[in-house]
């Protein structure tokens, strides 16, 4: 717990709206935790909520959510915390809450409030804070989705525009804060065997798929409005997509590397409702919180072409879903057959693959040809697995990357406008058309539809 140098910009105080929250308990007190044992956590956290708890309250469900997580966390990180936690308890709605925010924050010159509520209460919440005096020396951090679709997202940039610099605004996705997902730029961008086929003459097709082997778990209200097109689709796998496809930067910084993932987003034409299948498992409508007859998606896949050089033709296909066979977050890169099938035989529907494994079990597998034992020329696929976290040690959690770097004023794991708007409006005429919606059962990949749309079966997890 040796305290790290301070730097100018760094925060000297951390704002937590929607501290009782699931995505606090889950997420952001383990992360504050690792963040204390450290050393780089020095400063105090604020939490506001509408729950009436006393401090003794607050800090035994922040301890609560550490323990569930954490093995054995240090008494002295948890003594650190219990001193520099706070709470303060009001409505949104009303500007006292605000006032007594801002006297809470006298004399603090560096200001980073996380906003861990719906997105429908930004707005609400960032004039309250302008009209206690906050916005001038504020880092204001926002949960994704940022808005519901193109033009809720502007009006929403617009409003935090009025009392805020774009500079000052820290837009969350946290598949941007997964060491995993920062792999995709080393491993493209560090090894140079790789350069000479990542295009359209080398790759078949692209796949990326998010998926969950449970449903909803209880959070019926809040993603009945949502579903997965904006909760997964919107963000999460364009974000990813775009490493895949990418430029490489002149330099590693946010501003360039938002640059080139711009490049490839205004590359993509809106989204035909044809080229996507939107399905809800069946059940979904039992759950609670979930409206009669919802026609919300819990599944969702689309056919995606960026119409530039280097990917002409190729066809990218995003996958995601709720309550299907198993967890995973992966992207699989086809290569193109050899041009003459020698060893036609066993060779045939058997192409080189690469696949990035994105979640828990980070690494990369190569799929390989290689001859089989015996007399004769055959082959059979072998692969070349590595894991990152047993050959490189454990790695931070997203949301500890994307607090620390909101606390230091990066903005280099953050999404900015542009790209943002960009996004919703590749998905505006399927937001605004709805395509049809396909019932699919717990456990399985989803709908059948979603196989025709890859011209047959996805490749195997």
């Amino acid at each position: 717990m040796t305290p790290r140098k301070k730097k100018l910009d760094d925060a000297d105080v951390l704002v937590l709206f929607g501290a009782t929250g699931d995505l606090a308990k889950k997420k952001l007190f383990p992360a504050l935790y690792n963040m204390a044992r450290s050393g780089f956590l020095t400063t105090d956290v604020v939490g506001v909520a509408s729950t009436k708890w006393s401090h003794e309250e607050f800090v035994n469900y922040a301890f609560e959510s550490i323990k569930k997580t954490v093995a054995a966390p240090d008494d002295k990180v948890l003594g650190f915390l219990d001193k520099h936690l706070d709470l303060i308890v009001g409505k949104y709605e009303e500007q006292a809450l605000y006032d007594d925010l801002a006297k809470r924050l006298e004399g603090k010159k560096n200001i980073v409030i996380y906003l861990a509520i719906p997105p429908s209460a930004f707005e609400q919440v960032t004039r309250g804070l302008h009209a206690a005096g906050l916005m001038d020396r504020v880092r204001l951090v926002v949960e994704k989705p940022f808005g519901r679709d193109l033009k809720s997202a502007i009006h929403l940039q617009d409003s935090l525009e009025m009392v805020l610099p774009e500079e000052r605004i820290f837009r969350i996705d946290h598949y941007l804060g997964k060491e995993s997902v920062e792999d995709i730029l080393v491993f493209r961008f560090a090894n140079s065997i790789w350069e000479p086929v990542w295009n359209h003459r080398y790759i078949s097709s692209v796949q990326i798929t998010m998926s969950e082997d449970f449903g909803i778990e209880g959070r019926g209200a809040f993603y009945d409005g949502v579903g997965a097109l904006r909760d997964v689709l919107q963000n999460h796998l364009l974000q990813v997509l775009a490493l895949i496809a990418m430029e490489p930067p002149s330099e590693i910084n946010s501003h360039n590397m938002e640059d080139e993932k711009l490049k490839i987003f205004r590359a993509i034409a809106p989204l035909n409702p044809e080229s996507v299948v939107r399905g809800q498992y069946v059940g979904y409508l039992d759950e609670p919180g979930v409206k009669p007859h919802s026609d919300t998606e819990t599944f969702a896949a689309a056919l995606v072409h960026i119409d530039n050089w280097r990917w002409a033709g190729v066809p990218f296909y995003l996958r995601t879903g709720k309550a299907l066979a198993e967890t995973t977050l992966e992207v699989v890169i086809e290569f193109k057959q050899p041009p003459r099938m020698l060893f036609a035989e066993t060779q045939a529907g058997a192409p080189n693959i690469l696949r990035f494994r994105l979640g828990k079990k980070d690494g990369v597998d190569i799929e390989l040809l290689a001859k089989s034992p015996g007399d004769s020329l055959s082959t059979q696929p072998v692969q070349l697995n590595v894991e990152f976290s047993a050959a490189l040690g454990e790695r931070q959690e997203a949301y500890e990357r994307l607090l620390r770097a909101a606390m230091s004023g990066d903005h280099m794991r953050f999404t900015r406008i542009d790209s943002v708007l960009e996004t919703w409006r590749i998905l505006e005429n399927v937001i605004n058309g709805e395509p049809a919606l396909f019932p699919y059962f717990v456990g399985s990949w989803g709908p059948e539809r979603a196989n025709e749309l890859v011209g047959g079966e996805w490749i195997d997890l």
